[in-house]
């Protein structure tokens, strides 16, 4: 199945038009992109409108659970019905979500919206990347991931000011609200240009795979949770629930007709090290984007925007290793881009290891900038990686694989990282105990009346709880490098067009 593209034979209907649908791409990739940026930057501000800062990682969990749950479903979905209709309903629902998260009065209300933004994230991101592989020859594709990750670039650099000058003065619900035009006009843009020759193709789509995949995996997360509250009564059961829906997902994948997860597909040693490098990184990635704005704020008492400034030097570093890496691999190896990013990533988590409340952001920032760049080369060459160890007929499967890896190592990381942060509240060694509607007050007091945090015991708890999630981070990322050493040499083919 592919899009009717122009050709030199005459036809009666309507055909794609390249540049112009590349252009929606790139507008309903950077609606999702920039709304990573602003959210990390604007989370203290919402914490302190809202409340609710022990269950402030899942503002981030809950979208990227449904968002990795969604993934797979939405792109057996575009295999099925057309890559067009599934892309449609995908910004639909999260502009939706959008408008419905703008508009929460509790932070159980705001995740549950980030939900419904997960969903429409999990089928915009992997059926635009389809669209792409549809319109595009293998030897063009590294000039379009140039022009993708460039989308990150623009939004790194916009994001995290955008996000600081929106919560400095406007109400935080405007980072939410602005995804409305993009969106509109990203849809437009399929509308007009995008035209499918689609032949229906009627396969089982595993739902109920999905179903308990979701389940298993939010258990597990809440499992942590509770445990972290030292609640173990509660995490006990909970953890019941997972272990049950983790044996009802391989009994149901192992007879599903067409599985949402192949297990013999995960079985090859390159695809199975290489998503797990994505899994890690991705983890690591979460600890960064979700609590160094906390840090800027609550421990070096900086502003909002420098808060952003710090987080944007990551999300440049990003793009640019990921056109570094679009542009090399060819010459230097995958297996040799993938082992150099998987490195950097641990050097930069350093910084943030030296962070003190006497340290300059310009350490943040460094720091941000490395961890980003090793990410950039560890995305692409990942990505090129596993789509080069399958056959055409399995490519798409692979590369739903790799980005389900990532999206499961961003919700897991920042769940874990989290249940790391809320410990070190409980068990800070300040000179008094520090309780979160403390902490939620001491976010208060510079989000409204645009002081400088001076509680000196609040200080050293998010001080001592934020450096032990710092240290987690850290050793998540050094066993990135040796997953990335037991990734097999992979030679690139000579013709990848081959459809």
């Amino acid at each position: 199945m592919t899009p009717h593209v122009e050709s030199s034979a005459a036809v009666a209907r309507p055909v794609t038009r390249r540049a112009l649908t590349m252009a929606a791409i790139l507008a309903t990739m950077f609606m999702v992109a920039i709304e990573a940026t602003i959210i990390a930057t604007a989370m203290p501000q919402i914490v302190g409108d809202l409340g609710g800062l022990k269950i402030y990682s899942w503002v981030f969990a809950s979208f990227l659970l449904t968002q990795t749950a969604a993934t797979v479903v939405f792109g057996k979905l575009a295999d099925v019905y057309g890559r067009k209709p599934v892309i449609l309903l995908g910004i639909s629902v999260f502009l939706v979500g959008s408008v419905l998260c703008g508009f929460a009065w509790s932070m159980p209300t705001m995740i549950g919206f980030r939900l419904v933004q997960g969903l429409g994230a999990g089928a915009v991101q992997p059926v635009a990347l389809t669209i792409v592989g549809d319109l595009f020859p293998a030897r063009e594709r590294g000039k379009v991931q140039g022009y993708l990750a460039s989308v990150w670039a623009v939004s790194a650099l916009l994001g995290p000011l955008t996000g600081g000058f929106i919560v400095r003065d406007f109400s935080w619900s405007w980072i939410f609200w602005m995804n409305v035009p993009i969106g509109l006009l990203a849809a437009t843009g399929f509308v007009l240009f995008l035209h499918e020759d689609v032949r229906v193709e009627r396969k089982p789509i595993d739902i109920a795979g999905a179903l308990l995949f979701t389940l298993s995996t939010g258990a597990f997360m809440i499992m942590l949770t509770e445990v972290a509250r030292a609640d173990f009564r509660g995490a006990a059961i909970v953890g019941s629930i997972f272990l049950f829906g983790s044996i009802a997902f391989v009994l149901q994948e192992r007879r599903a007709a067409d599985p949402m997860l192949s297990f013999a597909l995960w079985s090859a040693r390159a695809i199975a090290a290489t998503n797990g490098v994505a899994v890690l990184a991705s983890m690591a990635l979460m600890g960064l984007t979700s609590f160094l704005p906390m840090y800027v704020q609550g421990v070096l008492h900086r502003s909002p925007v420098v808060a952003g400034l710090t987080l944007t030097m990551m999300m440049v570093g990003w793009p640019a290793g990921a056109m570094v890496a679009a542009r090399t691999f060819p010459a230097a190896g995958l297996r040799r881009l993938l082992i150099a990013g998987g490195a950097l990533i641990p050097i930069g988590a350093i910084a943030f290891l030296l962070l003190t409340p006497r340290s300059s952001p310009v350490q943040a920032g460094l720091g941000s900038l490395v961890m980003g760049f090793g990410m950039g080369l560890v995305s692409v060459s990942s990505l090129v990686l596993i789509q080069e160890v399958v056959p055409w007929q399995r490519r798409a499967s692979a590369t739903a694989s790799n980005m389900f890896s990532r999206n499961l190592g961003s919700a897991l990381g920042a769940t874990l990282l989290g249940t790391v942060l809320n410990f070190g509240i409980r068990h800070s060694d300040g000179s008094r105990s520090v309780t979160f509607e403390e902490l939620e007050r001491f976010f208060v007091t510079a989000s409204h009346d645009g002081k400088q945090l001076v509680d000196a015991a609040a200080t050293s708890t998010l001080q001592h709880a934020l450096h032990l999630t710092f240290v987690a981070m850290l050793m998540l990322s050094a066993f990135i490098v040796i997953l990335a050493v037991a990734v097999p040499d992979v030679q690139l083919k000579q013709d990848q067009d081959d459809k």
